[in-house]
């Protein structure tokens, strides 16, 4: 198969008038188009790596908007999701899992990394298959073609301390024995599905103690490692008064944080830390529409760029799965606290290709999706961009329209070589919207 481009985004650049041959999944070649040719379509992008989703969470979404009867905070949201969570079985998380990965393929992306905590059955005990609901996560990343970092989440207790979890995380919870029986039966799973990847991921300081991260970090090696971090200011507190460090000042000193690892939100940083994660060579997650709806606070991004920090970002409670939202977000959330414009722009140039470019880089490394981008060899994942006005802008402009404006949209998307997404829709959309709404009316009421 040969698609032709007037422009596409390649490791080394942008080059105009380009055919990309596919072939068995893989980009088999590209070279410049015949002259005469005709563009099938207008920009070509590389897919890019969502590295923090929680699919179930789209259950949801929009429902957790009106104020109750005192403030609402994270705390309060964290409420409602425990309560849709213990309504879904094997069936309804699948099927919610499927119309998330459908709206990540319209919107650019081609990888989830699928940040899994939902493991037992409503009360609380292990199916008979202990990978019932991992295995549902492959099922729909499979029907719906997107490729999968599938990261178990280990969660054994409710606080520092530890403290007990309380009856609504009972779905979650594993002790070490139990979850690396998970994590082999997963890696099962993906010797089954082609570029599936089983990372791990401890759910966070509060969830899995000093003892358990000593434990079973060393008993499963090279693998990415997720963990959720410093994303609200009670939880520094907390660690605080714990154990007199903040959640990064200690996993810093105590843990063999590097390349491998992704620090998810690490929102409430000191300037020691900014630096100290730019140093190690981890990816920091960032989920800027996730944190703006649960009124996280705001990376220090700036700050992190210029030390030479690595960031992702992600769709996390999926409450509006947008990559160009994620990108804008991020933006103009420094441009509100820096009280400036074009912030995370390290150079002269475009914003939205120096967004897009960390983007890229920083998903394919923490989810161990190989080195990104449109090269011979490489998994065919690939984005094209429609421009309705045609203006027939450059490469850069067209990101920058794309992320910043109303006019660019994702057309069509291949995922290792599949045509998923046609005109903007995902070629299952209908079929998938149709399961998720039976779900989403029997649980919500």
């Amino acid at each position: 198969m040969k698609i032709v481009a007037r422009q596409a985004l390649l490791p080394e650049g942008w080059a105009e008038h380009v055919e990309i041959t596919l072939d068995g999944g893989h980009i088999t070649g590209i070279a410049p188009a015949a002259p005469g040719a005709v563009a099938d379509h207008d920009t070509l992008l590389p897919g890019v790596a969502n590295l923090h989703s929680h699919a179930f969470q789209r259950g949801f979404a929009g429902l957790t908007e009106a104020r109750g009867p005192g403030a609402d905070s994270f705390w309060t949201w964290r409420d409602m999701m425990y309560r849709f969570a213990l309504g879904l079985d094997p069936d309804a998380a699948q099927a919610v899992a499927e119309m998330a990965y459908v709206e990540m393929l319209e919107a650019g992306y081609t990888r989830v990394g699928e940040f899994h905590y939902l493991h037992h059955a409503p009360d609380g005990r292990p199916y008979a298959d202990p990978a019932e609901m991992s295995a549902r996560i492959f099922a729909a990343s499979a029907a719906t073609g997107i490729a999968l970092t599938h990261l178990p989440v280990f969660y054994a207790h409710g606080g520092f301390g530890p403290t007990a979890a309380s009856d609504g995380q009972r779905r979650f919870l594993h002790d070490r024995e139990a979850f690396l029986r998970l994590i082999e039966l997963c890696d099962r799973m993906a010797a089954d599905r082609p570029g599936a990847v089983v990372g791990l991921a401890p759910h966070s300081l509060r969830a899995a103690s000093a003892d358990d991260l000593a434990a079973l970090i060393p008993a499963l090696p090279g693998r990415p490692v997720h963990i959720h971090i410093a994303e609200q200011t009670p939880e520094v507190r907390d660690c605080l008064a714990f154990c007199g460090q903040r959640p990064v000042e200690w996993l810093l000193e105590h843990a063999p944080v590097g390349p491998g690892w992704c620090l998810i939100h690490a929102t409430h940083l000191t300037e020691a830390e900014v630096a100290g994660i730019a140093r190690s060579g981890a990816v920091v997650g960032l989920c800027p529409v996730t944190e703006s709806n649960l009124g996280d606070g705001i990376f220090p991004g700036p700050a992190f760029a210029a030390a030479g920090g690595r960031y992702g970002v992600g769709t996390d409670s999926n409450v509006r799965i947008s990559l160009a939202g994620e990108l804008r977000t991020l933006e103009y959330s420094q441009r509100l606290a820096g009280q400036a414009r074009n912030v995370m722009a390290l150079r002269e140039g475009s914003t939205g290709q120096q967004l897009f470019d960390a983007a890229l880089a920083g998903g394919h490394q923490a989810l161990d999706a190989g080195v990104p981008g449109l090269a011979p060899g490489a998994p065919a994942d690939l984005v094209a961009l429609c421009d309705p006005l045609q203006m027939g802008s450059d490469g850069p402009t067209m990101l920058d329209r794309w992320i910043f404006g109303p006019d660019i949209t994702v057309g069509d998307v291949w995922a290792r070589g599949d045509h998923v997404v046609r005109d903007g829709r995902h070629r299952d959309r209908a079929a998938v919207t149709r399961r998720f709404a039976r779900v989403a009316r029997a649980i919500l009421g």
